[in-house]
């Protein structure tokens, strides 16, 4: 167990998933295998909140990773020669790393803007 902000967690690898629970959600992460977990800057996330059988996800991005997208994307012409960043479950955060992502998830639901600021994943 660790102490991310206020809450304990778990954390284990379920490959190819790294979850984090918590009192209040578990997320499951997809980094790339053998990363390291405390330099993550671009990764998929889905989050159940432990209220209800929801399922949520975000496509969680460091301001570093989407400027150094967007110079490659200036290179290879693509999203307008990289003059755009669009994706529909975005999320972009200060810090890298999982714990940093698994703060802010957490910092969502309390403050409330979790359900405006993921996504709902509907079907099983």
């Amino acid at each position: 167990m660790t102490n991310t902000g206020d809450e304990a967690t778990e954390q284990c690898w379920d490959e190819p998933w790294y979850r984090v629970r918590t009192d209040r959600f578990e997320a499951s992460f997809l980094p790339s295998a053998g990363g390291d977990l405390d330099a993550v800057c671009n990764v998929d996330v889905e989050v159940r909140p432990a209220a209800g059988g929801s399922r949520w996800s975000a496509a969680v991005f460091t301001l570093a990773e989407v400027e150094r997208l967007m110079k490659r994307w200036s290179q290879t012409d693509e999203e307008l020669g990289g003059r755009r960043f669009w994706c529909s479950d975005g999320l972009m955060v200060r810090d890298p790393g999982i714990d940093n992502m698994t703060q802010v998830l957490a910092g969502l639901l309390e403050t409330g803007d979790f359900t405006q600021v993921l996504q709902r994943l509907v079907g099983e």
